[in-house]
Formats: structure tokens, sequence, C-alpha cells
């Protein structure tokens, strides 16, 4: 990221993760937790100890899971909104690592051509973000598995960085997101390792605001030495 060739590559991504991830801030510290240090129906009883420990057990266990989904759904957005600076990065970043494109357009025009396939393929991920998502929530109000949720959405957060990441550099050369997915469950756990570095330093604040061109370009590395 810091070599003069590619920083301009950085500045638009970067630019788009401090303005995502500052509304997810004021949204969680503005709004979520407001509304869970709220909650009435414990108020009437905090004297009675149980109900006190139960009720900071329970803001804990919800809260975790809220963050965790918050921060995976803004990662989604910030990286719909900068998908095809996105992809520019991992072309260049490629380039700087092997002296090959995958694409010998302009910056310009590799950026507009990009445009369709890498929204396309952002609406992919969303969807199936979405249709596992729900379900691993409603594992948060179900007793005594609950107190595995927070986990459990942490390791599926660790394989959805992988798979939004690594298909940036696996765009550029023609993959689509369900091909990216078929590569990356024949190397799991190579993708959870990187899914999983990348999900702690998203909710490490200051460094979260800009894992994301990070992430593309250690995407691109992983994809140069390990996958092409």
């Amino acid at each position: 990221m810091r070599q003069p060739g590619l920083r301009r590559f950085v500045l638009v991504p970067l630019v788009i993760n401090l303005l995502v991830f500052g509304l997810l801030g004021w949204l969680l510290f503005g709004e979520v937790f407001d509304w869970m240090s709220s909650w009435a129906l414990f108020e009437r009883f905090d004297h009675f100890a149980i109900v006190a420990f139960f009720r900071q057990i329970l803001q804990f266990l919800v809260g975790s899971v809220l963050f965790g989904t918050l921060v995976y759904v803004f990662t989604l957005v910030a990286n719909l909104i900068g998908a095809p600076f996105n992809s520019l990065l991992a072309e260049r970043v490629e380039l700087h690592l092997t002296g090959q494109s995958a694409n010998s357009d302009p910056s310009f025009a590799f950026l507009v051509k990009s445009i369709p396939k890498t929204l396309r393929s952002e609406i992919s991920k969303l969807i199936y973000l979405a249709l596992w998502i729900i379900p691993l929530l409603l594992l948060s109000f179900i007793p005594i598995i609950n107190i595995a949720a927070p986990f459990i959405i942490f390791a599926f957060g660790a394989w959805m960085y992988a798979l939004e990441y690594i298909d940036y550099p696996m765009g550029n050369h023609g993959s689509f997101f369900k091909e990216v997915k078929t590569t990356l469950r024949a190397r799991r756990p190579m993708a959870l390792g990187f899914g999983f570095v990348v999900a702690v330093f998203s909710i490490v604040p200051i460094v979260n605001l800009i894992i994301m061109p990070i992430a593309v370009a250690g995407a691109t590395a992983l994809y140069v030495e390990q996958l092409k």
C-alpha cells in the first residue's frame, strides 16, 4: 500500500471506509447502546442481584452479536460502494507483485469496465449474507445455544471476509462469486485463516478504518502466492 505507484489507488477505498465506519460508530454509540441500556423490562427488577446479573449477560451477548453483525454488514456496504475501486487496487497490487496485469486497459477504462461485474458480485455476496445471517441471529435467542452465538457469527464473518476480499483479484481474472466460493471451500483452512485476521482487525478501533484497502492488498498477495 505504501508503494509510490499504489498510494493513489488506496485513497478512494480508504475515504469510503472512513465515511461508512463513521456512520457505524454513530449508530452503535448513539442508537444501539442507548436502546440496550433502557430495557424497561429489567430496570423494574434491577434491585434483585440475579436479575441485574442476567441483564448484564444478556446485554453482552446481544451486544456482541449486534456489533459483529453491524461490522460485517457495514463492511459489505463499504465494499459495495467501493467495489470498482477495490478491483482496480487489486489489479495494481498484482501488477506490482508479478509485473503482469489482469488487464491492459488504462486505469480509468479498467475502472469503468469493471463496474457491472463487481456490482453483480457484491449483490451476490449480500444475498449470500442475508440467507445465512438471519438464522444465525436467531441463535442468539435460543437458551444455552446463544452463549456460542457470538463465536459462530464471528467464524461466519471470517468466512465472509475471505469471500469478500479474495473475490477482487479472482474477479479480475474472470471468476464469478460462485467460482470464488468453490475455490475457497477447497482451501477452507487458508481462507478462514485470512478471514480471521481481517475479522479481528475489523473490530479494532482506528485500525478498522483502514482495513479495507489493506485487506484488498493482502487478498491479492494471497491470490498471487497460493491460488493463481
